[in-house]
């Protein structure tokens, strides 16, 4: 194998191959919790010490239960990413992308075979820096799923043991049941239907301090700089 070109770090292979089995452990954990009666029903049921009497309100109101349930989960993962990407940077690298993509379709449509070789050339870094936020979301799926997947599994076997009604009512509909399937579970687009908006807001609120942050940061560099100079 040739060695890379000087000034050029290897790649970190083995630590992506490391990333990837991580991950890919974490996914087959999660497919036997969700997947195996057996294993979700005695992780759903340790849960239920804490979960139950916490936010079960005696299976009374499902919905206000799936609703808390969920806004944890939400909320958990929403956290755990915003200290973990860095949404300035990921911001910074859109505009590059974009900026790179709008300057390669506009030298195809005026067939400028230079500006296209000279894009090519730095394509690849171009595209590692539309990666480099997924990438980063990636590895920290594991931890997102080690406590989001067993938090499913309460929510199923509270959803098939301990609710006293598993009817409710929808604007499309006067009697849903919980229990029924639409492509997936009722419960599980109800849960899905109650806490995306949320997750979306808490995001937007993070991402908006991250912003001001680092706006702050900038002006008061500046401040300095102005302050050095006179």
């Amino acid at each position: 194998m040739p060695n890379p070109p000087p000034g050029r770090p290897a790649a970190p292979q083995s630590a992506n191959a490391g990333n990837q089995l991580l991950i890919l452990m974490v996914m087959f954990f999660a497919i036997m919790i969700l997947f195996t009666p057996d294993i979700r029903i005695a992780i759903g049921t340790a849960l239920n010490y804490v979960f139950l009497p916490a936010i079960g309100f005696g299976g009374n109101l499902p919905i206000v239960t799936l609703l808390i349930a969920g806004m944890l989960m939400i909320l958990f993962s929403t956290i755990v990413r915003h200290f973990f990407v860095n949404w300035v940077e990921m911001a910074r690298n859109q505009r590059i992308v974009s900026a790179f993509n709008k300057e390669f379709r506009k030298a195809r449509l005026d067939n400028n075979m230079y500006k296209i070789k000279k894009l090519t050339e730095v394509q690849k870094e171009v595209m590692a820096k539309s990666m480099s936020g997924m990438q980063t979301q990636m590895k920290l799926m594991p931890v997102t799923m080690i406590v989001i997947i067993p938090i499913f599994a309460w929510l199923f076997l509270f959803v098939t043991q301990h609710v006293t009604t598993s009817t409710f009512s929808v604007p499309w509909g006067q009697a849903t049941d919980l229990l029924g399937t639409n492509l997936l579970p009722n419960w599980i687009l109800l849960y899905s239907l109650l806490t995306l908006p949320f997750g979306q807001a808490i995001a937007r609120v993070l991402k908006y301090f991250s912003f001001r942050k680092r706006l702050q940061e900038l002006e008061k560099g500046k401040g300095v700089a102005d302050a050095s100079y006179h």
